[in-house]
């Protein structure tokens, strides 16, 4: 913010999830968002309209030549990030970009060393921002369960990816990546898991196919060793469905056990805790259902802002993503081998 006016922001793309983002920043005072740039300048239109938003623009360029802008979204395909974010980094402007970061982990790691060195540059991780995990966290370093953690258990079921049609209506791209499901969707529980239970020293996965009409993996069983001793798994596939009326609410179920007790998070959000030797109670907290994972995209860049403004680092920049896109090659690099794999 420069003397009180609230910071210039533009978004970069129009598609399916750029809504979330879009509505978020309308609510988010110390932001001003001036124009949506889509390379479909109907789509930027439409999305421009429904959010209040008077200027669009068809090209990068356009946008970057005509706007003094302080931050910049960029909400398009990953094989599009490094040239976008290249272009924003060359006019010195502050970056979120959405995740994946890069089709590849060498370009990704490509793309975080080109950005400069005193440029904020933060990824859209948001589902550490969902309200459970911060709630989750929170019980963690107060003791809730312990000093120790045993084991966290994370089940998802989204049911999204059985029909031979599968992906086609929202993210069509998705019935050719070559990797899939830990590349779309793995990413956010490997960040999550580190949120919760520190850093990864080992991994186990073994990955299949279940839809045959897809080319990437839709079902995952990953193993994983952390530095701290606690042992994770996630288990995990996109063909059969829960018995949640939204299954994309919190995307699972997940057990947590200390040495004290254990923490329970349930399909609708809410939350237990159950110290050893006693009964389940429930753990009330605040979470809606607004936008995406009860509006997790909105504390992410609510995040940001607050971040840029007290000049402080944010919780997912680039160089801390990286570690996150590690140990995803190690889990892919474990399934081919068979074997485990050590960070």
């Amino acid at each position: 913010m420069k003397d009180g006016a609230p910071l210039k922001l533009a978004c970069v793309g129009a598609g399916y999830f750029s809504q979330f983002h879009v509505e978020a920043w309308t609510r988010i005072p110390e932001v001003n968002l001036v124009a949506i740039c889509d390379r479909d300048e109907q789509k930027a239109q439409a999305m421009a309209q429904a959010n209040g938003v008077t200027t669009v623009y068809g090209s990068m360029e356009q946008l970057l030549d005509n706007e003094a802008l302080d931050l910049i979204d960029i909400i398009t395909p990953p094989a599009t990030h490094m040239e976008l974010c290249k272009m924003a980094a060359e006019k010195g402007v502050a970056i979120i970009c959405q995740k994946p970061l890069a089709p590849t982990y060498q370009e990704a790691v490509e793309l975080v060393k080109s950005m400069p060195d005193n440029l904020p540059f933060m990824v859209h991780e948001n589902f550490r921002f969902q309200p459970w995990y911060r709630k989750i966290r929170q019980l963690i370093e107060q003791g809730a369960i312990g000093d120790q953690i045993h084991s966290l258990y994370l089940r998802t079921r989204t049911g999204d990816g059985w029909q031979p049609d599968a992906y086609l209506q929202r993210q069509p791209y998705f019935r050719t990546m070559p990797k899939l499901l830990i590349f779309e969707t793995g990413i956010h529980f490997i960040d999550t898991f580190r949120y919760l239970l520190g850093e990864v020293d080992c991994v186990f996965a073994d990955l299949r196919k279940l839809n045959g009409a897809i080319t990437g993996e839709d079902c995952a069983l990953v193993w994983f060793k952390m530095a701290n001793g606690a042992r994770a798994i996630w288990d995990a596939n996109r063909y059969n469905e829960s018995d949640s009326e939204n299954p994309r609410y919190t995307f699972g179920t997940m057990l947590l056990e200390g040495n004290q007790g254990s923490i329970r998070l349930y399909q609708d959000g809410r939350l237990t805790l159950q110290p050893l030797g006693q009964l389940e109670e429930e753990v009330h907290y605040q979470h809606h259902h607004r936008g995406f994972g009860a509006d997790c995209v909105y504390f992410t860049q609510k995040h940001l802002i607050e971040s840029l403004l007290k000049h402080t680092p944010c919780e997912t920049t680039g160089s801390k993503y990286l570690q996150n896109l590690q140990i995803q090659e190690a889990i892919y690099e474990s399934a081919k081998l068979k074997q485990a794999v050590r960070i």
